[in-house]
């Protein structure tokens, strides 16, 4: 996805053929509430990438393989609920092997509540 797009619920115009957005939203297996203009534009770039690199895909390597993994999140970035986003990715070498970004459950008073909640999504997911 573009890294600087920024999508929110008064993103962009309403679709007006919302079946088609349903349709690719339900093939990237995200489901959405409010589909707009921008939402399929950001959704059909992503599968325009995909679509263009057929051969590459995850290479396991077979010796010496470290484990590791990653969390980060971010203090109240979501723009309609001011929720938090935790990220995290694990890696078999240098190849990835899992991976999530989530909105968190609830808004957090600070930075290191944040960062406290993805360091305990990661480890369970590790």
């Amino acid at each position: 996805m573009a890294y600087n797009t920024t999508l929110h619920y008064q993103s962009g115009s309403p679709l007006t053929d919302i079946i088609s957005c349903r349709r690719l939203m339900g093939k990237l297996l995200y489901l959405t509430h409010t589909p707009t203009n921008k939402h399929y534009k950001a959704a059909t770039h992503i599968l325009k990438y995909l679509k263009s690199s057929p051969s590459q895909g995850i290479f396991f390597p077979s010796n010496n393989t470290i484990i590791q993994g990653y969390s980060d999140s971010d203090w109240a970035t979501c723009l309609d609920t001011r929720k938090s986003i935790t990220r995290w990715c694990f890696f078999s070498g240098s190849a990835i092997v899992s991976w999530k970004s989530k909105k968190q459950n609830t808004v957090s008073r600070s930075t290191s509540e944040v960062e406290y909640r993805a360091l305990v999504m990661a480890a369970s997911e590790a």
